[in-house]
């Protein structure tokens, strides 16, 4: 019988390889980048960058509330896709109740949807 004190985890050593390459490569990548970059900077470097187009406006411009609500329900139908592959990859394994689950689900989401298109959340035209 192997003690505690004798015991070797040599199954776990691959991934301790790893981790150490993983940890190795990143970290060479930011040495690298830092000793090879231009240390330099000149005014056109500085400016703030919009997408290849001429900054236009103050960098502390405030941002119109409209955004909001569209990056919001952005990131709740985001989530939603992810459970439903998520449900779809596993279907044949799910019973009835999986099934029901999802409806469920799918229905809550939909309630919210449409109660954000009665108030006009997604109507970009309207007066705040």
């Amino acid at each position: 019988m192997v003690g505690p004190d004798s015991y070797v985890p040599s199954a776990y050593l691959p991934v301790l390889i790893m981790l150490i390459v993983a940890l190795l490569f990143g970290l060479g990548g930011l040495i690298f980048g830092a000793l090879v970059r231009p240390k330099a900077y000149y005014s056109l470097k500085l400016l703030p960058y919009e997408c290849g187009n001429e900054p236009s406006g103050l960098p502390w411009q405030r941002i119109t509330i409209r955004y909001f609500p569209i990056a919001i329900l952005f990131a709740v139908f985001d989530v939603e896709i992810g459970l439903l592959y998520i449900w779809c990859v596993g279907f044949s394994q799910l019973s009835v109740i999986g099934f029901w689950i999802m409806i469920v689900f799918l229905l809550i989401i939909l309630i919210g949807f449409v109660y954000d298109m009665k108030r006009g959340l997604l109507d970009w035209q309207r007066v705040l």
